[in-house]
């Protein structure tokens, strides 16, 4: 392991190990199994909330968009989704445009459709993928900061 010598303002020897430059190996491996992580979580957010939207289906006590807003609890967490959810898709833009994930725009009607839990994890596993030097169909591609990332889709 490389490490990297700073001298600290009270002149005492501060050691540091470097990070793994982005596309190495080990950096390749923790991309992976942080993606991995992450497409759990999308499973598990995309099952639970459609496990309660199934039995939601079966009430006819009042609509969708009202049983949010069924009380003041209720209420908080509708909003705190819909902000969170909001925010989520100008990040899916932004971050997918720097990353040169030009996908990631499908993902805001699918936030609104399907669920911010289950885009969000999966958005997070595909740009780790990306910034980590591996992609899902096994091919390299220039990580961050390389100049072919700006041609690549």
């Amino acid at each position: 392991m490389t490490r990297h010598v700073l001298r600290h303002p009270e002149e005492e020897l501060v050691v540091r190990p470097r990070a793994a430059p982005a596309g190495t190996s080990s950096t390749r491996q923790r991309g992976l199994i942080l993606a991995g992580v992450y497409v759990v979580f999308a499973v598990i957010g995309l099952i639970s909330t459609w496990y309660f939207n199934l039995q939601f289906s079966g009430s006819e006590d009042q609509n969708y968009v009202q049983a949010w807003f069924a009380n003041p609890a209720s209420s908080s967490a509708a909003v705190d989704v819909i902000v969170t959810a909001v925010v989520a898709c100008v990040f899916y833009v932004r971050e997918g445009a720097r990353l040169g994930l030009r996908w990631a725009v499908a993902l805001i009607p699918l936030t609104f459709l399907v669920a911010l839990a289950f885009t969000f994890p999966l958005f997070l596993a595909l740009r780790e993928l990306r910034m980590s030097g591996a992609e899902p169909s096994g091919q390299e591609r220039p990580v961050m900061g390389s100049p072919e990332r700006a041609s690549l889709g």
